[in-house]
């Protein structure tokens, strides 16, 4: 047919057309006013920039280069330009992530689905990920009939993503951080292992500085034996001048023989010491609450004192060194975790997304018109088509079996219901 012979066929059909426009207008405008709305909320991310000064100067050459295209992919591919993306990317797309958000949220409950899979199924649906392939940045759009719920959804996914890049840090700083803070602990127990054995030495033995006590125990026995020669001269002289049985004479020997029990309590005796523990603590030695050790002892107190004075002042500095690197390691740490930097905050949508209820209407009853039209054409070219044609007779020969078997299957459907 020609295309006037249609449209005056449809002319003569306009009641009908008509008839049908309106009935379809209305129950289209019913349809999407009764179409639950959605909401649209958004964010947008910038994943960290791990590239190395050198890689970023050759991408910066490969993208000047108009004519290396090539260049500038093998770039992007061999330097991981755009590494971090796509990591962000699947991650945000993980069955972890997912998993929380529907146990955060009850969306098995909300979506009404009987199995997580076909919630998690639905939540991918209502999620876009998508990011800019030259500048990097990724966004995410979640879609939900409450406004706030999808906003709460975007913070979700931005959360779970910074929570599970977190937890999945193992790189080098991390590893050397909790090595160093292990071996840390260790070191810090020795010290205060070695710290507990020399004090207990030093309160057993009565000995805080070997080598001051030396000294003022040198310089104490030396005044001690000065006064005592001196009091032995003047107990020469006084013998001259008086017998044995005077005052003065007997004060002087008294005052010797004073002198001489201090100088030999300070010079003690050259006895073996005790045998000592394993923790150096000298066992079966008397604590008579002398001031000081004996001078003879103090060389022999050297030996034990001087190794767990070592062993302090080792342990001491072990530790201040691991602690150092430990502060080290933890600023190394911080500078490695990949941190998810947000360029637009989620917000809560004003303006519903879907459904576009005016183009809505407008598609159905276009649809309709267009079906109804095209159903006019067909059926009056149908009914000029000559009987004898074997279109139509296979047509006529098909129409009668089709239509018993839709009668039987109509049937048996309504006894089982």
């Amino acid at each position: 047919m020609h295309w006037a012979e249609r449209a005056s066929l449809l002319w003569s059909r306009r009641r009908i057309l008509m008839r049908v426009t309106a009935v379809s207008f209305a129950a289209s405008l019913l349809i999407a006013f009764l179409m639950p709305k959605q909401y649209k909320s958004s964010a947008s991310i910038m994943p960290p920039d791990q590239q190395s000064s050198g890689a970023m100067m050759l991408a910066a050459l490969a993208g000047r280069s108009g004519g290396l295209g090539a260049l500038e992919g093998l770039a992007g591919s061999m330097l991981g330009v755009h590494s971090t993306t796509a990591l962000f990317e699947n991650l945000l797309r993980s069955s972890t992530v997912s998993g929380h958000l529907i146990d955060r949220f009850d969306l098995q409950h909300l979506y009404r689905n009987r199995y997580r899979i076909d919630t998690a199924k639905h939540l991918a649906r209502v999620t876009k990920i998508t990011d800019d392939k030259k500048s990097g940045v990724i966004t995410i759009e979640v879609e939900d009939r409450s406004p706030v719920r999808a906003r709460d959804l975007v913070q979700a996914y931005l959360d779970e993503l910074n929570k599970l890049v977190t937890q999945t840090n193992t790189s080098a700083a991390h590893r050397e951080r909790v090595f160093i803070e292990e071996r840390l602990r260790s070191v810090q127990a020795d010290l205060e292992r070695a710290q507990l054995d020399l004090s207990e030495f030093s309160s057993k033995n009565t000995t805080v500085n070997i080598g001051e006590q030396t000294r003022a125990m040198v310089d104490a026995g030396a005044r001690v034996q000065a006064q005592l020669l001196l009091e032995q001269s003047g107990l020469q002289s006084l013998r001259q001048i008086y017998g044995d049985e005077n005052v003065r004479i007997r004060e002087t020997e008294a005052r010797i023989a004073s002198l001489q029990r201090q100088l030999e309590k300070m010079a003690g005796t050259s006895a073996p010491l005790p045998e000592s523990s394993s923790d150096g603590e000298l066992t079966g030695s008397d604590d008579k609450g002398e001031l000081y050790p004996p001078l003879r002892q103090l060389p022999r107190l050297a030996v034990p004192y001087a190794d767990l004075y070592r062993r302090v002042r080792v342990q001491e500095a072990l530790y201040e060194l691991l602690t150092q690197q430990y502060e080290l390691a933890r600023i190394e740490e911080a500078k490695d975790v990949p941190s998810v930097s947000v360029i637009d905050y989620p917000g809560v949508p004003e303006k519903k997304s879907f459904p576009p209820r005016l183009l809505l209407t407008l598609f159905l009853t276009t649809l309709a018109f267009s079906i109804v039209a095209a159903a006019i054409l067909l059926r009056h070219g149908w009914s000029h088509i000559d009987p004898s044609d074997p279109r139509k007779m296979l047509a006529a020969e098909i129409h009668p079996v089709v239509r018993n078997r839709m009668r039987f299957a109509l049937g048996r459907w309504r006894g089982d219901a």
